[in-house]
């Protein structure tokens, strides 16, 4: 077999071995260290187990990783999804469908403290579901809502996918934060609107608040949410203005997060052990499917097989239109049955050469790839966001039904992917404007 066919070969067994549910670094890892053991034999399979374990996880950049996940376990102990959704709940009650916005505005509040999204739809659901529901909203709009806002938190910076995509593809992760805003804000916007249409011409999916909401409340609502709002500006305008890197960042918003608690007096020995057992659980396993990824990488580069693909896309001169449309089929069908992290590791090693030799801009690529692992978050069969309010419910909320609700937030996102690859501005002119 030649080095192509030994590469194909090996991406075949790795998709077969993930879809057994094997682990996912392993099955990477795995396939990658017999690969290249096939192609350059043993002696240079074992030192690259010896090595690159230790050399990813030194890699200065990943120690950003555990900071921001520090900075949202210490952020949802302490009290702030609840907050957010209470604020955006007495603000908005005059809408239809409000408590279904709140829990969309909740979890792109949440989604920047956090930066992950399975946290953001864990925090969220437990709060607003039971309400929603109690207050006779329609289950597939309840859980519908707080499944695809919780895709948010892997758009609207800190995000942990942007710092993996940046590692990658070795572009400015502070870049990638800043080009993540309009989308994120653009993704929320459209959401909210299709909430407040939906409802607006089907009353009976979320019947309407009849209470009224005094300022005073709201204003009180509004003042506990500042810890939301200093975080968020503390961490991107840092990388904004150059301060900080966005591992210093990271650090900086968990160190900000922990003397927020301390202020709001829900810090407590139990809940720091909480938030860092939480943090040092996310943050290996995270490690793991990394280590398996770069492995891969290796095997992939050594095959020869990110080099032929992107020869053949020059080669081929395919419009910019037909790579997108490539690239998401791609996350489209792999997306069925990866988890985000695992989706996004696999296909970079291909994705990120192909887009380098089209020269395309990938900072724009990175939105848009972000974008298209969010997609994954919420469709079938995996939709791991799903999976997680299906539990939060204690199953008191089929799966079929959240699918069927979150399929509303999948038609707004065909609508806005649309819009980000047709004007690229949206993504790239926060990053123009920092740059100049």
């Amino acid at each position: 077999m030649s080095n192509i066919e030994i590469g194909f070969a090996g991406l075949g067994v790795a998709l077969v071995l993930i879809a057994m549910r094997i682990p996912i670094g392993i099955a990477l890892g795995g396939t990658a260290i017999l690969g290249i053991g096939l192609i350059r034999g043993p002696l240079a399979a074992y030192a690259t187990l010896r090595d690159e374990p230790f050399s990813t996880a030194a890699h200065f950049s990943l120690s950003a990783i555990p900071m921001f996940i520090l900075m949202g376990a210490v952020a949802n102990h302490g009290g702030l999804s609840a907050a957010l959704f209470r604020a955006a709940r007495l603000w908005f009650s005059f809408l239809p469908g409000s408590l279904a916005i709140a829990s969309n505005l909740a979890c792109a509040g949440f989604s920047a403290a956090s930066g992950s999204s399975l946290a953001t739809t864990a925090a969220i659901g437990r709060i607003s579901i039971p309400q929603m529901l109690s207050a006779g909203y329609d289950k597939g709009l309840a859980t519908g809502s707080v499944a695809a806002g919780g895709t948010l938190g892997v758009m609207i910076p800190p995000s942990l996918i942007f710092i993996i995509y940046g590692i990658f593809a070795e572009v400015s992760i502070g870049d990638l934060f800043i080009a993540g805003i309009a989308p994120g804000l653009l993704t929320l916007f459209v959401y909210c609107v299709m909430i407040v249409v939906r409802c607006h011409f089907n009353p009976n999916l979320a019947p309407r608040d009849t209470s009224i909401a005094t300022w005073n409340a709201r204003l009180h609502a509004l003042g506990q949410i500042w810890p939301i709002v200093f975080l968020v500006l503390v961490v991107i305008g840092v990388i904004y203005a150059g301060i900080a890197t966005p591992t210093e960042a990271g650090a900086l918003g968990a160190f900000a997060a922990v003397v927020i608690s301390i202020l709001n007096g829900t810090f407590s020995s139990r809940m720091f052990a909480d938030s860092v057992v939480e943090t040092v659980i996310t943050t290996a396993r995270v490690f793991f499917i990394v280590i398996g990824a770069v492995l891969f990488t290796r095997f992939m580069a050594q095959a020869g097989i990110a080099p032929y693909l992107a020869d053949l896309m020059v080669d081929k001169s395919p419009s910019t239109w037909v790579i997108i449309a490539f690239s998401a089929a791609l996350f489209l069908v792999l997306g069925m049955f990866l988890d985000t992290l695992g989706l996004l590791l696999l296909t970079l090693p291909l994705l990120v050469p192909m887009f380098e030799g089209a020269g395309l801009n990938l900072i724009w690529f990175g939105v848009l790839t972000v974008k298209f692992a969010e997609i994954g978050m919420i469709t079938p069969p995996v939709g791991l966001n799903v999976y997680v309010l299906n539990s939060i419910t204690g199953n008191s909320v089929p799966l079929e039904r959240i699918f069927r609700g979150a399929a509303w937030f999948l038609a707004c996102e065909v609508f806005i992917c649309g819009l980000l690859v047709a004007f690229p501005e949206i993504s790239l002119f926060l990053v123009d404007l920092k740059n100049n």
